[in-house]
C-alpha cells in the first residue's frame, strides 16, 4: 500500500504497467488495478498535501461491506475445536455437519478461511493438534519442594513430576523423592491410574533414568522403562534433543503447576511427603475443574467429552517395578547383585547376562530366555547357590582348578597357600571361594611377593579370611607391623607370682 503514490506517480510520467512492476517490484495486474481505482476514486498525480497514506489507502481501497452472504449461521468454533481432538474428525466432516443443521451456512472453502481464522487466535501451545487418546506428555518441573522433618528439622527437596494428557490437557502432577528409575516408572503407573486408561505413546524428556542415549534418530530407552511400556501396551517416544517444541504441551503444564500449585504452596510447611502429595492433589482437582476462556469448558470436561474413551483400558494388574542389570557370569559361576552372588548353570560361565530385578526376586535371562530364579537376599557378600548349577566335577573351565589355585599360592609363600586353603575350606562349596583366591593370587602383581607374604600372614593371625582384607592391609602398611603373637603361660616366671591354684 505504500507504493501507490508511485504506481501514480510513474503512471502520470507516461509508464506502461509492465514497466511500472518491473520498477517498483510488484505485478502487473496490481499496478492495473490501482491506477483503474484512482480513477474511479478521482485521485490524480500530484496528490493534495493534506491527503495522508491511510486516506488514500481507504479512497482507493475501501473495507468491504458485509451483504447478506456474510449474515450466516455462525458456527460454534470452540465445539469444533474440540470436536477436531476426536480420532478420525475432519473439517470437512464437520462442515457436513454443520449445514446439515444449516443449509444457508457457509461454503466448505468459507468455513475453513474462518476457522483457521478463529484458531489463529488462540496461543501457539492451543494450536497444536493432539488427538483424544494418543499422546501423554512426561518431565519434571525444575522447581522442588521442600519437606521439613518433624522431628530433626531436617530439610529434604522433592521433585515435582508432571503429566498432561494432549487433548485435553488433563494435568496430573505429584512429588517424589527422587528423579531415580524406580520414582521416574512409580510415578508413570499412578499416572496412569489417575487418568483411568493408557495413551497410545508417552512423549518424555530425555531424563537419564528413562533415556540411556538421547540420539536425534534413535534415541534408547532404559530397558526398565520399555518393560514398562510394554505392560501398559503403550510407546516411549522421546522427544528430540534440543527441540522442546516436541513436547511443548508439558512444557505449558511444567508452567502451569508452577504457577498454580508451587506458588500456592509456598507458605505451607509439610513434614511428610504423603501430606504433600494430599495438598498437591486438591490444588490439582481445582486446575482441572477450572474452565477455560478459550474453550469455553474445563479440562475434566474436556476429557470426560473426548479423551476417556479413546484410552486403553489399564492392565489387571500395575506394573511392579523392575531393574535390569547387565553383568557377566565370574569364574564361580555367580553374578553379582547389590553385593550379593547368585548362582546361573555352570555351562553361562564368562557369558553375558541379563539381571531383573525386584523388591522379592532376582531372575538371570541369556538371549531372552531365564537361566536362573531366587529369593533376594540381603547385601552381605554371601552367595546364594543352587545344586543343580553346580558341575559335576570341581572343574570351572580349563584354566582354573583348585588345585591350581593351591598350587600358585603355594608358590607365593606359606602364609598365602595358608589362607587360600582357609578360604576354600570354609566356603560351603570351595568353588564359592574362587573369586576370593584368584583376587589375592592378582596382588602379587601390584604390590610384591614378599608385601603379599607379609599381608596374608597378618590376616591370618588377625582372624580375616576375604580379598578386601588382604588389600586393606597392604594399603595401609600393617604388612610392616605384625601383631604380638600371644602366649600361653605369663610372660616372666617367678616365686613371687602366683598362679590360679592359690585362688582355689
Amino acid at each position: 500500500m505504500r507504493k501507490i503514490g508511485d504506481v501514480l506517480r510513474l503512471s502520470a510520467a507516461g509508464l506502461s504497467k509492465r514497466k511500472i512492476a518491473a520498477s517498483l517490484g510488484v505485478s502487473a495486474t496490481a499496478a492495473g488495478d490501482c491506477i483503474r481505482r484512482a480513477r474511479r476514486a478521482g485521485v490524480s498525480w500530484p496528490l493534495p498535501d493534506e491527503l495522508t497514506d491511510d486516506a488514500l489507502e481507504r479512497r482507493l481501497y475501501p473495507p468491504p461491506v458485509m451483504g447478506a452472504t456474510e449474515q450466516r449461521p455462525q458456527p460454534d468454533w470452540a465445539t469444533i475445536h474440540r470436536e477436531l481432538r476426536r480420532a478420525g474428525v475432519t473439517l470437512q466432516v464437520l462442515w457436513e455437519e454443520h449445514r446439515a443443521v444449516h443449509p444457508d451456512g457457509y461454503g466448505y472453502s468459507r468455513f475453513c478461511e474462518l476457522y483457521r481464522a478463529w484458531e489463529g487466535r488462540l496461543s501457539p501451545t492451543m494450536r497444536q493438534s493432539h488427538v483424544a487418546g494418543e499422546r501423554l506428555f512426561v518431565d519434571y518441573a525444575g522447581t522442588t519442594l521442600e519437606v521439613v522433618d518433624a522431628a530433626t528439622g531436617e530439610v529434604r527437596t522433592a521433585q515435582l513430576f508432571v503429566a498432561v494428557l494432549g487433548a485435553s490437557s488433563l494435568t496430573y502432577a505429584e512429588a517424589t523423592w527422587t528423579q531415580g528409575l524406580s520414582d521416574w516408572i512409580g510415578s508413570h503407573t499412578r499416572a496412569f491410574a489417575f487418568f483411568g486408561g493408557v495413551p497410545a505413546m508417552v512423549v518424555s524428556d530425555n531424563l537419564k533414568s528413562g533415556i540411556t542415549k538421547a540420539c536425534f534418530f534413535e534415541p534408547a530407552v532404559n530397558r526398565s522403562y520399555a518393560e514398562m511400556a510394554a505392560h501398559y501396551d503403550t510407546a516411549i517416544v522421546p522427544a528430540r534433543p534440543y527441540k522442546p517444541r516436541d513436547k511443548a504441551k508439558v512444557e505449558v503444564g511444567v508452567q502451569v503447576v508452577t504457577r498454580f500449585v508451587v506458588a500456592k504452596l509456598r507458605h505451607r510447611r509439610f513434614d511428610t511427603l504423603s501430606s504433600l502429595n494430599a495438598a498437591i492433589s486438591d490444588l490439582i482437582t481445582t486446575l482441572n475443574e477450572r474452565v477455560s476462556r478459550h474453550l469455553g469448558a474445563s479440562r475434566r470436561v474436556l476429557f470426560e467429552q473426548v479423551g476417556r474413551s479413546a484410552l486403553k483400558r489399564l492392565p489387571a494388574e500395575p506394573y511392579v517395578f523392575a531393574e535390569w542389570k547387565s553383568c557377566k557370569v565370574g569364574l564361580d559361576y555367580h553374578v553379582e547383585v547389590a553385593k550379593h552372588y547368585y548362582s546361573v548353570p555352570h555351562q553361562f560361565l564368562r557369558e553375558t547376562v541379563w539381571v531383573r530385578i525386584t523388591m522379592r526376586t532376582v531372575e538371570v535371562f541369556h538371549r531372552g530366555k531365564r537361566i536362573a530364579a531366587h529369593l533376594r537376599a540381603s547385601s552381605n557378600r554371601r552367595h546364594t547357590t543352587v545344586r543343580e548349577h553346580m558341575p559335576s566335577s570341581h572343574r570351572r573351565f580349563a584354566d582354573w582348578t583348585p588345585e591350581r589355585i593351591r598350587r600358585s599360592a603355594g608358590e607365593i609363600g606359606r602364609s598365602t597357600g595358608a589362607l587360600v586353603e582357609i578360604i576354600l575350606t570354609e566356603r560351603p562349596h570351595p568353588e564359592q571361594g574362587f573369586r576370593a583366591c584368584i583376587g589375592i593370587l592378582r596382588l602379587e602383581k601390584t604390590w610384591g611377593r614378599e608385601r603379599l607374604e607379609a599381608a596374608c600372614e597378618r590376616a591370618i593371625a588377625i582372624g580375616a579370611r576375604s580379598y578386601g582384607s588382604v588389600v586393606s592391609i597392604l594399603k595401609n602398611n600393617l604388612d610392616r607391623h605384625q601383631p604380638a603373637t600371644p602366649r600361653d603361660g605369663p610372660v616372666i616366671a617367678h616365686d613371687n607370682i602366683r598362679g590360679p591354684t592359690y585362688f582355689h
